[in-house]
């Protein structure tokens, strides 16, 4: 009878800690989604009322979007393929250079090797722009400071830096593969370009989606390039243009429509990858 008790007396204190930690999440969960529903219906009200969280039904429209692309101090379209070209630069170079410094780290052994590995997560540990002012100084000797464009060589310079999931994943994928090539006359590349590459799946969109998402939203050195070196508002960046929005009364609303069309292709190609994504990362996190 005692222990009939002890154990519905358990079951419930489970149950009971169970629905708490969801009506947790739960709360959480409307706390980090209300923004984003905010910004969505602020971009498609004509004449949003700030003392209202939610604009009527007969107030929605699509000027903001339409005027988004129009107006010409808003080249949204400019902003949006100049970002869109930067992204995509950076994450094939980007995603070819960590994949072959991963692998030489994870099959190579040379001296210096476990130096180098911990050089680089130290360095890697230091915010990025501590160097802005170096980095701007570099590009202007190299004479591609006044292009936003230079963005790309900015983001893949330290790309390498970013091996240990990738690293990670490599490990975990048996050596006897790469014996087995090199015994039948095969070189290193053969084993990198035929034999781990085509295995290595989730670990490549893991870090296409990586490369890709932070030029997409990149803010600080974007700004910076624009400032030093007076580009005009069609040279911007999604973020750049869009953050001059801010505080325009007249662009409020356009500044969240076009908040919720840049959110929409990384959300996707994010939802689309995602099986592939989280793979990835649990590939690299079983070695370091």
């Amino acid at each position: 009878m005692a222990a009939e008790k002890h154990y519905a007396s358990k079951r419930f204190a489970e149950k009971s800690n169970r629905i708490l930690v969801y009506v947790i999440l739960s709360v959480l969960s409307l706390i980090w989604i209300f923004p984003f529903f905010y910004l969505i219906f602020q971009s498609f009200a004509l004449f949003p009322n700030p003392k209202s969280i939610f604009p009527a039904p007969d107030e929605w429209t699509f000027n903001n979007y339409i005027n988004l692309f129009t107006n010409s101090a808003t080249p949204f379209f400019n902003w949006w393929i100049n970002t869109f070209l930067i992204a995509l630069a950076t994450a094939v170079l980007q995603t070819v250079l960590v994949l072959m410094t991963a692998y030489a780290l994870s099959r190579l052994r040379f001296p210096g090797r476990q130096g180098l590995m911990k050089l680089i997560l130290i360095l890697g540990m230091f915010p990025g722009f501590l160097g802005m002012l170096v980095i701007y100084y570099i590009l202007e000797l190299l004479g591609i400071n006044t292009s936003i464009y230079s963005l790309i060589l900015v983001y893949v310079a330290s790309s390498a830096m970013s091996y240990y999931v990738a690293k990670g994943f490599f490990d975990t994928i048996p050596k006897s593969l790469d014996e087995a090539v090199l015994i039948d006359g095969g070189s290193k590349n053969t084993v990198f370009w035929r034999v781990i590459i085509p295995l290595s799946k989730p670990i490549i969109i893991y870090t296409v989606l990586v490369s890709f998402t932070g030029p997409w939203g990149d803010f600080m050195f974007g700004k910076y390039i624009v400032n030093s070196a007076n580009i005009q508002p069609a040279g911007y960046t999604v973020a750049v243009g869009l953050q001059g929005l801010i505080g325009q009364n007249d662009f409020y609303g356009t500044f969240c429509a076009g908040a919720v069309l840049v959110s929409i292709p990384i959300t996707a190609l994010f939802f689309w990858l995602q099986r592939y994504y989280v793979e990835g990362i649990a590939g690299g996190a079983v070695k370091g």
